[in-house]
Formats: C-alpha cells, sequence, structure tokens
C-alpha cells in the first residue's frame, strides 16, 4: 500500500487522506513506513503477546471504530488477504464507507489453504464496493462470484510498483542501510546464492521438516553454492529450521530481514526457494526464477507464465527442481526471461485515476 499513499499524496488538492495502521506485524510495518517515509495518522497498535486470530479480529473491529467515526471517510483502502484487511473491511461496511479492495480477486478455492488468508480475502470480497484486481484472472474469479463488472478495474499488482520504487532506491549512491552492508560482507559474489524464505502456518509440523532436510540436500550437493534463509520468528519454524540446518557452513540462517534489504537480496540471488505469495509476484520482475513451497497458489498466472514452479513441501521434488535450475543454464534462461504478468509498475496510478473518475 505504501506506494499508493505517495500516490494520492500527489492529488492532495483532490483527497483528504490519512494511514491508519494495525500494527498487526510491528517489526516489519515500521521499517517498511520508514523506507518510504509514511507517518501514520492512526496506529492502533493492537498486536499482544499470545494474541490469536479470535482476539486480533476482534481488536482490529473495536479499534476501527473510533478511527471511522472520526475521520468519516468516503473510501476505505484494504489491501491483500491479511486478517488486518477482512477485519477493516467488516469495520467499514458497518460505518458506511464504501470498500476498495487492493489486489482483489485472488483464490485457490480452498478455504483451508492458504489458512486463513483465502477466507480473509473472500469475506472482503463480499462487502467491498470496488475490487482492484492485478490480472485478468483475478477479475474472471470475482465474476463467477457474482461481482458487478463495473465494480471491477484490473490494474496490475501494487506489489510491482512498490518494488520498482525500492530497487531505485536501494541502488542510489547516497542511500546507506547498515543491514545491506552486512548482508554484502556475508555474502561471496563468485558464489550461486539460493534464497529462501518459509512461514505459512500449513506447512508447520512434517512439511517444515521436509522442507529442512531438502536445503540440507541441496546443501551438500551444491557444497559451493551459499544459501541464506532469513529464518521467521515463529517458534514453529524456528525449531525445526534451526535444528536441522544450523551447524551447515553454506546455509546461513539469519533474523528477518526489512523491506529494502529483503529486496536487495533478492536482486542479488540465483534462484527464490519460497512459500511467500508476494515474492511470486516479485521476482520475476527482477528475473529471478521461483520454487514455490505450496500445493496451491492463488497466483495461477505466475504458474501458467511459467516464472514461478509449485513444488510442495516434496522433499525429492524440491531438490529435483532446484538441482535443474542450478544444472542447466538453458532451463534457467527461460524461465529468467519470461514476462512478469502482475504489472508494469503502474498500478497506483490507474488506481488513483479510477477513483478521480467517480468524483
Amino acid at each position: 500500500m505504501a506506494p499508493l499513499v505517495k500516490q494520492f499524496d500527489k492529488h492532495s488538492d483532490e483527497f483528504d487522506t490519512k494511514v491508519c495502521i494495525t500494527a498487526q506485524h510491528r517489526e516489519m510495518l515500521d521499517q517498511v513506513i520508514s523506507f518510504f517515509d509514511i507517518i501514520p495518522d492512526y496506529d492502533l497498535n493492537l498486536m499482544k503477546p499470545n494474541q490469536n486470530l479470535y482476539g486480533l479480529t476482534a481488536d482490529i473491529i473495536l479499534g476501527l471504530k473510533s478511527v471511522l467515526e472520526d475521520f468519516q471517510p468516503d473510501y476505505v483502502y484494504v489491501h491483500g488477504d491479511t486478517t488486518t484487511t477482512m477485519a477493516a473491511s467488516i469495520a467499514s461496511f458497518y460505518s458506511g464507507s464504501k470498500v476498495c479492495h487492493v489486489e482483489a480477486g485472488l483464490r485457490t478455492f480452498n478455504k483451508k489453504s492458504p489458512f486463513p488468508e483465502e477466507m480473509n480475502r473472500c469475506v472482503t470480497g463480499v462487502v467491498s464496493d470496488i475490487h482492484f484486481a492485478p490480472t485478468e484472472t483475478s477479475k474472471g474469479n470475482l465474476l463467477k462470484e457474482n461481482k458487478v463488472s463495473d465494480s471491477i478495474v484490473v490494474t496490475g499488482n501494487t506489489v510491482i510498483d512498490a518494488l520498482h520504487m525500492s530497487v531505485a532506491k536501494v541502488r542510489t549512491e547516497t542511500y546507506k542501510d547498515p543491514e545491506i552492508s552486512k548482508l554484502s560482507q556475508m555474502l561471496d559474489p563468485n558464489k550461486k546464492l539460493i534464497l529462501v524464505t518459509g512461514h505459512r502456518r500449513e506447512n508447520h509440523g512434517q512439511g517444515f521438516l521436509n522442507i529442512c532436510e531438502a536445503l540440507k540436500e541441496l546443501s551438500i550437493k551444491y557444497s559451493d553454492a551459499q544459501i541464506v534463509y532469513p529464518v521467521h520468528l515463529n517458534p514453529k519454524v524456528q525449531a525445526p529450521v534451526y535444528k536441522i540446518l544450523g551447524d551447515i557452513p553454506n546455509i546461513k540462517l539469519i533474523p528477518p530481514l526489512s523491506y529494502p534489504s529483503f529486496v536487495w537480496l533478492m536482486n542479488q540471488s540465483y534462484l527464490i526457494i519460497t512459500d511467500s505469495g508476494g515474492v511470486q509476484e516479485e521476482a520475476p520482475s527482477l528475473g529471478k526464477p521461483v520454487l514455490v513451497m505450496r500445493d496451491t497458489t492463488e497466483r495461477p498466472e505466475a504458474v501458467e507464465a511459467g516464472t514461478v514452479l509449485l513444488v510442495g513441501t516434496n522433499k525429492d521434488l524440491i531438490v529435483s527442481e532446484a538441482s535443474k535450475l542450478m544444472d542447466d543454464k538453458k532451463a534457467y534462461d527461460k524461465m529468467k526471461k519470461l514476462h512478469n504478468p502482475y504489472g508494469d509498475g503502474n498500478a497506483c496510478k490507474r488506481i488513483v485515476e479510477h477513483i478521480r473518475n467517480q468524483k
């Protein structure tokens, strides 16, 4: 949403725009808004120790009540598929504001995969007045759910706008980041870099054990490569990762990265292995092949385009497909050069222009 905030700021003579954060992911959020020079107008600061989905959903709805009563917005923009998105859309519906869903229409058609994201975006879609869909496939999903065609606008995904802004910023000579400097010192520029991320709830347990065993096998097979894994803070992720991979010389287990550092690291990588949704869209813009450790994806366009490949948590499949990309330059180059189906970096301009035309 950061580039959308910046785009609305360019039209401050037409729109009174305010930013509200729930701080569902406090640490990640703070470094992102700092990087993009955004000062929130409302900070609900809702995260608590041992918080569950029941309490978080209730706290968001109640917390937003006073914000919505104070500001009385005509439109409320929510993004994607988080619990914040779902709960904020319900609260906004209660207040009488029009709900605008950015990154609308993504579906796996399995309400438990990913959990709770699939249900979050479906609920948000029900109460939304305007659906900003990233692709024609997403628009098709919404039409199948009987959404009114005129309420759907295909824009591309704002995550690509954010990526383009971020890459441009971290490449400038004046940009200095201690974390990026530390990463640069840690990496060997002469060795292929495999970047790994993993955190999905549906992969907890045996899934993560399989993932770790696959990474261990890849580290042995490609001892001249380096594997970097920013490990999610969830104990159910940390426990198997550090137990199985903690003592392997060419696997670097590091804390979660700031957004600009992660963008920089993606740009340095040779191959990305992930269960993240956003990375499936971002990496192809940087020409990086992606193996997705999920059995289903709400981003089928990337699979159809060939920019990503689903490998699930099948150890043998992860190893074999990663090996193919490491060993077969022709296969690697083919995947690297494919067109990113998620946009050209102008999604936010299209979103703001649509609302300008509503006035």
